[in-house]
C-alpha cells in the first residue's frame, strides 16, 4: 500500500464525539478518530518506521530509565526538556506529517512537536505528570492519537487529587487536552495486571517563547 493509498484525506468518519468538561480546564474525546483498519494501519507503520529508545529521566538526583520507548520529533530548533533530559527533534517522516496535518485540520490548532511513546506491554507506564513545561507557554492544546492496545488514562486534580476520571482508549481514539489542564490536572498511563500488546501514543505539542499564550492567534 503506498503512502497516498494510506491516508485518504476529507472529512474523518466519528463514531462518537465528547466534551469532558472539568473544573480548570476540557478534554475533547474523539472515539475512533481513525477506524480500527486505519489505526492498525499506522500502528503497523509507525512501529517500524520510528526509531525508538529508552531514555532516562531525572528522579530524586538518580537518572532511572523511563518504562517505555520513545522518540521526539519537531520542526527545526524544537528541542524539548523535562525532567533533566534534553530532546532534540528529529525530522518529521510521511506518515508522522499526515497524522500531523489531519489532526490539525480537526483541531484548528497547529502543533511543531511530537513526543512518541511505545509501551511495550502491561509493565510499560508513565507517572503522575502534566505537561507544563515553560516552553509550552500558557494554557497549551496537547493532541493525544493513541494507536494499538486499549490502555487507561488516568487524571487527578492537583489541589484536590480526590477529584479523578478513567478513560479508556482505544486504538484510533484522539484526545484533544485544552484550556488550563495541564496547569491544574495530572495524568498517567499505569501498569496493568492482565497482560496487553503494546500501545502507541503520539502527543502533538506546540512550543513557544516561555510565558506565551499557546494560541494561533
Amino acid at each position: 500500500m503506498s503512502q497516498k493509498d494510506l491516508f485518504i484525506f476529507g472529512d474523518v468518519p466519528l463514531q462518537s464525539v465528547e466534551l469532558i468538561e472539568l473544573e480548570d480546564g476540557e478534554i475533547l474525546w474523539v472515539r475512533h478518530f481513525y477506524d480500527e483498519d486505519m489505526a492498525q494501519q499506522l500502528y503497523s507503520r509507525l512501529q517500524e518506521e520510528i526509531p525508538w529508545r529508552q531514555d532516562s529521566i531525572r528522579i530524586a538526583g538518580k537518572m532511572v530509565p523511563i518504562p517505555r520507548l520513545q522518540a521526539w520529533f519537531g520542526d527545526p530548533g524544537m528541542v524539548y526538556t523535562y525532567s533533566g533530559l534534553t530532546l532534540d527533534p528529529q525530522p518529521w517522516n510521511d506518515t508522522l506529517q499526515h497524522i500531523k496535518q489531519q489532526i490539525e485540520d480537526y483541531s484548528d490548532t497547529h502543533f511543531n512537536s511530537l513526543l512518541a511513546n511505545l509501551y511495550r506491554d502491561q509493565q510499560d507506564s508513565v507517572g503522575w505528570h502534566a505537561d507544563n513545561e515553560p516552553e509550552l507557554g500558557q494554557n497549551p492544546v496537547i493532541a493525544s492519537l493513541s494507536l494499538g492496545s486499549e490502555r487507561t488514562f488516568q487524571l487527578k486534580h492537583r489541589q484536590h487529587p480526590e477529584r479523578k476520571l478513567d478513560l479508556d482508549l482505544q486504538s484510533g481514539d484522539l484526545l484533544i487536552m485544552k484550556g488550563a489542564l495541564q496547569h491544574h490536572w495530572q495524568h498517567q498511563i499505569p501498569k496493568r495486571r492482565q497482560p496487553c500488546k503494546p500501545r502507541i501514543n503520539l502527543t502533538f505539542r506546540r512550543i513557544i517563547e516561555a510565558g506565551q499564550p499557546n494560541c494561533d492567534a
